[in-house]
């Protein structure tokens, strides 16, 4: 028996997110039913190291599964990709140790929103970005961002009844935490290009909840257009009420960009 790691990136655009959903075309059923076509018909169970929502794209997934299969990891990632779509592609086919769990190893990941502030989207960045033409104070938003960082309960910024994509463990003690809503972010920060007129939001944590990045860049969006104060920011977090917090911003322009372990 082999444990097998892949690293995938992929455009999620036309994909209704990770997770396998009946009906509907998903990241996790399409590699399921390559590595199916490709190992000869057997079946396997394809672990991710989390689930992103219809939309959103990665640079940087992980994922594993278990097989008996023989073919060298090299020759596998060629077969898979010949079997893939090419709106998704493996990047790397690599040996784990039987224990290794995407998810549940995964010790950070790290996300980036990408957000134009042309006056115009080109169409072959309407896909990956999110177009803002109007002015942004991005100073001001840089200011909120850092407030975001550190250990906090991030109940405003998550959906509601939100999914875990936290490194859960296997303990009962791990389970119980992976239940809360509090989180560690590590960094928090806004790159400015003006070459190419790009923003790009960037946070490290060592796990989200569902939808809380693009909560969190809706907010930092009513900073930048100066509906909220940068300061705000800490009272919607101790608020714990969704309400408090700005839209959820579109799913293009999320990047899930690095998984660590």
């Amino acid at each position: 028996m082999r444990n097998l790691r892949l690293h995938i990136a992929y455009d999620g655009a036309d994909f209704c997110g990770w997770q396998y959903q009946p009906q509907k075309p998903t990241i996790q059923a399409c590699l399921e039913e390559a590595l199916t076509k490709t190992l000869g018909g057997e079946r396997v169970r394809l672990i991710g190291s989390g689930r992103t929502d219809a939309g959103v794209h990665a640079a940087g997934q992980v994922a594993n599964f278990r097989t008996e299969c023989p073919i060298p990891c090299e020759n596998l990632r060629k077969a898979l990709n010949d079997a893939l779509p090419p709106a998704i592609r493996i990047l790397q086919v690599s040996e784990a140790p039987l224990g290794f769990h995407a998810r549940y190893d995964a010790q950070a990941k790290t996300y980036r929103y990408r957000i134009l502030q042309a006056p115009v989207c080109p169409p072959f960045l309407s896909r990956f970005v999110y177009h803002e033409p109007c002015p942004l104070n991005h100073r001001r938003m840089a200011q909120a961002a850092k407030l975001i960082e550190g250990k906090h309960d991030f109940t405003s910024f998550a959906a509601s009844n939100a999914r875990s994509d936290r490194n859960t463990g296997k303990d009962k003690l791990a389970h119980t935490q992976s239940k809360s809503n509090i989180r560690t972010v590590f960094s928090s920060c806004f790159f400015w290009k003006p070459q190419t007129k790009l923003l790009t939001y960037e946070v490290r944590a060592d796990g989200f909840l569902q939808h809380m990045v693009r909560n969190i860049v809706g907010t930092l969006l009513l900073v930048g257009c100066g509906r909220l104060a940068p300061e705000d920011i800490l009272n919607i977090l101790s608020a714990r009420d969704r309400r408090q917090a700005g839209p959820t911003a579109p799913a293009q322009g999320l990047w899930l960009i690095k998984v660590e372990y």
